[in-house]
């Protein structure tokens, strides 16, 4: 074929899929997309034993998930795990696990695979804020945001997405924040490690895509902050377009974009606006819609709570 023909039907393919994908997403913003069944899937939620992943936890129970539960905390998760089982969940498994530790995660991720079975729905949910300023911070607790903010997701993958790939099926789900998009003031090891495991997340879709590899699902979360305490004393300059959220509200909304293979979520819709002009407009203007909507900075009565 000739190289001028060759690149015509590049082109032609190229619009082509562009204008079906423009009008799939255009329908499916009018009509929503039909929801998927979990039931019978191996759910895997890191940092179950409170606040966003036991109401995971709930959720997916109710829809006849089998729960891993991974968190730290053994009294918390296990108390999460019969929350499950008394929601119908038709299996639920308690693992303490702290998922900063690369060895611990491929230990008790060995254990799961021999005791209940290959991981098809993996959530990584686990997170730790330290809520103090950068020079502030010492170099542990830094270490520690990054242990399993980040660098948990890079070892359950390890674990777990071999046998996604030879089943051909499963689904990654990575809770990253609005502070993966945006740096905020006060927040600079918590942004750095959100940032990275959205950009990891990310990249390991586009890795799957590039080699032709099908059914494993992304979905990637960015969330303005939660009531789960986590983050108590912040404030939001404007409620109404950054409100704090609740985190039934938040789950409600994680579990839709699961269940419709949504790649991206972020909650509230203001964030898609602030990353649009992000882009656009000069950094003085960005640096005064920040300060206004309180995107960009907590209040000094903040104070960080770890979660795992």
């Amino acid at each position: 074929m000739a190289p001028n023909v060759k690149s015509a039907k590049k082109v032609f393919v190229f619009l082509g899929k562009s204008v079906f994908s423009l009008l799939e997403t255009m329908i499916f913003t009018l009509i929503p997309k039909p929801r998927k069944s979990v039931a019978g899937e191996i759910v895997l939620i890191t940092g179950a034993g409170s606040g966003l992943g036991r109401l995971l936890a709930l959720k997916f129970a109710r829809l006849g998930a089998v729960l891993v539960l991974w968190d730290i905390n053994k009294e918390g998760n296990e108390e999460t795990c019969n929350m499950a089982r008394d929601a119908g969940a038709t299996r639920a498994y308690a693992y303490t696990c702290d998922c900063g530790r690369k060895e611990e995660v491929y230990r008790v991720a060995d254990q799961v695979k021999k005791e209940v079975g290959d991981i098809s729905i993996l959530i990584n949910n686990a997170g730790i804020v330290t809520g103090k300023r950068f020079l502030d911070c010492p170099d542990e607790l830094i270490e520690k945001a990054f242990d399993v903010n980040f660098k948990a997701h890079l070892w359950t993958y390890k674990a777990f997405l071999p046998a996604m790939i030879a089943n051909s099926h499963g689904h990654l789900v990575c809770i990253s924040s609005s502070a993966g998009l945006f740096g905020v003031n006060g927040l600079a090891d918590y942004c750095a490690s959100k940032f990275a495991g959205y950009g990891f997340a990310e990249s390991i879709f586009f890795e799957l895509f590039a080699q032709k590899i099908n059914g494993i699902k992304t979905t990637i979360v960015c969330p303005f902050f939660i009531n789960t305490g986590m983050f108590e004393g912040c404030t939001t300059g404007c409620p109404s377009l950054l409100p704090i959220l609740e985190p039934e509200y938040v789950v409600r909304k994680i579990v839709d974009a699961i269940l419709q293979e949504k790649v991206y979520l972020c909650i509230p819709k203001f964030i898609y606006i602030l990353m649009v002009l992000k882009s656009i407009l000069p950094t003085k203007l960005i640096l005064l819609i920040g300060d206004y909507v309180g995107a960009f900075h907590f209040m000094d009565g903040f104070v960080g709570k770890k979660k795992n």
